[in-house]
């Protein structure tokens, strides 16, 4: 589903995700339906090919593209929405993006779609040997690596963990950090232990940074 290649999209099957955040020591259980979700990160080559801009700092086709905030990412879902004839997710409103669910094109995964398809069915911390999988700082470089070059999760999904921070639809806790939203993964410059399927972290939707980007998702028909 989805175009080849850069965008190359996975299907994830429906499940049920416990997340928790260590901060407030508070756990929820989420139920996920399915959808698709890309392979890898965006790209620079894609993100550059739909917006005409390249942000990051590093620089190279098959490298994430990074330097992009919350607000570029939701623009960027819409503008490759309407190049490919998808009704866009998100709509503009006066208090910020509102996600229209009924529509078929492409959008963040929320934190717990987010979180299923990094586990891919495992129940521990990773979904595999860190180095294997991940770039990190224990073996970057302190660089970033170009998407898909680390082994998989068991749904083919490449850099859910390591590599760049990938932003989420969710708010991470409105109440107290008002719009700020939830990221992902771990990057290339984190310690070992951010690079996790449960670790959150959150930032202001007009932060621009090297080391976050973001991965597309669809809503599956029916």
């Amino acid at each position: 589903m989805g175009t080849q290649g850069d965008n190359a999209m996975i299907e994830v099957p429906a499940g049920r995700v416990t997340l928790s955040d260590r901060r407030t020591e508070r756990s929820w259980t989420v139920d996920v339906g399915p959808y698709v979700l890309s392979a890898v990160p965006v790209t620079q080559e894609l993100y550059e090919r739909v917006t005409g801009e390249r942000p990051s700092t590093a620089r190279g086709d098959r490298l994430p593209v990074e330097g992009v905030s919350w607000q570029d990412a939701v623009r960027f879902c819409n503008a490759l929405s309407a190049r490919e004839g998808l009704s866009p997710a998100y709509r503009v409103a006066q208090d910020g993006p509102e996600w229209d669910r009924t529509a078929d094109g492409y959008r963040l995964p929320t934190e717990a779609e987010w979180e299923h398809a990094c586990r891919a069915g495992t129940t521990e911390a990773r979904y595999g040997p860190l180095d294997e999988i991940a770039w990190h700082r224990g073996n970057s470089g302190e660089r970033l690596h170009e998407a898909g070059g680390r082994r998989p999760n068991a749904w083919g999904l490449h850099d859910m963990l390591g590599n760049v921070w990938e932003w989420c639809w969710d708010m991470y806790d409105a109440e107290v950090y008002g719009s700020y939203r939830v990221l992902r993964g771990g990057g290339w410059f984190d310690e070992h232990w951010s690079c996790r399927a449960s670790v959150r972290r959150r930032s202001h939707p007009t932060l621009r940074i090297d080391d976050v980007g973001f991965r597309l998702a669809r809503t599956l028909p029916g």
